[in-house]
């Protein structure tokens, strides 16, 4: 195309009738220019002779001859048009599922807008009127779609532009007219805006119900994690227990059969000494035998009676009358055997279940400080709120609600409403302690009951080898050795309070069938002074793992 040409914009050699490059351009002597054959279907099927853009009526028909200057820009602009699809159509050429070009011939170019007044689907050289013509610019333009004459009503063919919301369906100008005249109806723009909005707060909602799904879906695979962990554990454990159980078991076997067979090496060693004592004398008298015999056959007078009084002399030997070889008794040695492999395997076992629950809980561990403003006024906290020990002096402090007076208690600042939780205190060298579990509405001033019925479920350490559960009525505890360590568990679903002898890996007692229906605090008490004899702290300590793994 020429350098002149390429100044020309597309819509000066459109044709306005058919909205393409002109063929066989004729020009009215109103100055605008049609194809040749648009115009002459134009005027076949109208009375009156006019202008199709600015309906100057001609009185006669007039004599239509091809501008062939125009013929020739044209003939020029759709060589380079058609070059364009040429050029794009390797690249851009409608796939399956893809809205095809309507205007293309041959190979047919993807759709990139679809226009709803035309109802035809245009490529990318295709839509150029559209977008460049200013007549055409006023058409409706959407995403390319199929179906083109889907959007028209079948009954009156007519464009699909207004919404029955009586009927929930598409109508058109006619339809309100007749078919749906009392309806309330809406143009489409206004019924997509609400449906759009409605699909903005469905889709909000699905998205909801997604993350909810993944937020169990996610739940659910640490349920399957944790399960394996739990199972790996308890298989890591059970090999553990049954291993040295069957050591316990063998060692045992060891044992009777190593008993059995010194029973029996004494007494094969005995019934040795025996024979070969008897082999000797039985030698020495086939020897005197021998010699009786030989000098019974001799006829010498003088050396029988020389030798006779030597052989008449009886040999040195042992009377065997009472001598016996007893076989040991075996009877009850293997029944002796397995009931004490029985009692060794049982109390084993019993260790081994106290040692397992330990390890249960003490995953359930939960990192406490102890809270000042429950403090009674004589109690000193550690700076890092885990120690705490009772003074002889009462310090100045508020008394807020939350403080103990005259108990010597403190709480933690911690306090759970639901789940397992754990902690463990260190109680050496004291001579009176108490530790549990409270609810938060417990009174915390004047004479108080330590009860289960009152809030509190604990223990306690009193005059030194005195412990006792605070029940209802109190339960005194019968323990071999005191503890240093204790071990608190709550199971607040479960309605379990428990407490270990972490050393001795040893249930000490279990408040049980409790209802918890607000928060708990976990409760600590060194108790008084005394003189010095009880200044030892309580303790808030870590589970000591190298210790856990000894158990």
């Amino acid at each position: 195309m020429s350098a002149a040409s390429c100044l020309l914009t597309e819509d000066q050699f459109l044709c306005s009738i058919c909205l393409d490059v002109f063929t066989d351009p004729v020009a009215l002597s109103c100055g605008h220019n049609f194809c040749k054959s648009c115009i002459t279907e134009h005027w076949d099927v109208k009375v009156q002779h006019d202008c199709p853009n600015c309906k100057e009526v001609f009185n006669t028909r007039p004599e239509l001859q091809v501008n062939t200057f125009i013929s020739e820009m044209a003939a020029q602009f759709r060589q380079e048009l058609n070059r364009k699809p040429a050029a794009a159509a390797q690249s851009n050429s409608s796939k399956p599922g893809e809205v095809p070009c309507d205007v293309c011939t041959g190979t047919k170019l993807k759709a990139l807008k679809s226009c709803l007044v035309c109802l035809v689907s245009y490529c990318e050289t295709h839509l150029e009127p559209h977008l460049t013509a200013s007549r055409l610019k006023r058409h409706q333009l959407i995403d390319p779609v199929e179906n083109l004459e889907g959007r028209m009503c079948e009954k009156h063919d007519k464009l699909l532009e207004l919404f029955c919301k009586n009927d929930q369906m598409c109508v058109c100008m006619m339809c309100t007219i007749l078919d749906h005249k009392t309806h309330d109806v809406v143009a489409l723009r206004e019924e997509y805006e609400g449906k759009k909005a409605e699909l903005g707060k469905t889709e909000a909602e699905i998205q909801q119900m997604i993350q909810k799904r993944r937020l169990k879906l996610e739940e659910f695979k640490q349920s399957v994690e944790l399960s394996k962990k739990n199972a790996d554990r308890e298989m890591a454990e059970g090999v553990q227990v049954f291993s040295a159980l069957m050591e316990t078991v063998e060692r045992r076997l060891n044992n009777l059969t190593d008993t059995i067979k010194e029973k029996q090496r004494e007494t094969e060693e005995q019934a040795e000494g025996f024979i070969k004592e008897l082999q000797q004398e039985i030698s020495e008298l086939e020897k005197r035998s021998s010699e009786v015999k030989k000098l019974s056959r001799s006829e010498d007078h003088l050396h029988l009676l020389q030798n006779i009084t030597a052989l008449n002399a009886a040999p040195p030997t042992k009377n065997w009358t009472g001598v016996r070889v007893h076989p040991p008794s075996y009877e009850g040695t293997v029944v002796r055997a397995v009931k004490q492999l029985e009692e060794t395997l049982s109390e084993q076992m019993k260790k081994m279940i106290s040692e397992a629950e330990l390890k249960r809980v003490q995953q359930y561990e939960v990192d406490l400080t102890l809270d000042p403003d429950t403090a009674y006024p004589k109690l000193i906290l550690s700076d890092d709120g885990k120690q705490v020990h009772h003074s002889d002096v009462r310090k100045d402090l508020p008394d807020n609600p939350e403080r103990f007076d005259p108990c010597v208690i403190v709480l933690s600042k911690q306090s759970f409403s639901s789940g397992r939780f754990y902690f463990e205190v260190q109680v050496k060298g004291k001579t009176e302690w108490g530790l549990g579990v409270v609810r938060e509405s417990i009174n915390r001033k004047g004479d108080i009951t330590l009860s289960p019925q009152k809030g509190f479920w604990t223990i306690w350490l009193m005059n030194e080898n005195e412990y006792a559960a605070c029940a209802d009525p109190s339960v005194r505890l019968s323990l071999q050795s005191g503890p240093e360590k204790v071990g608190v568990f709550v199971d607040y679903e479960e309605g379990l309070v428990s407490f270990y002898d972490i050393d001795a890996a040893a249930l000490i007692y279990s408040f049980t069938g409790c209802s918890f229906t607000e928060k708990l605090y976990p409760f600590f008490s060194p108790g008084p002074n005394d003189g010095g004899k009880n200044s030892a702290p309580l303790i808030i300590s870590p589970v000591n793992q190298t210790e856990e793994s000894n158990h």
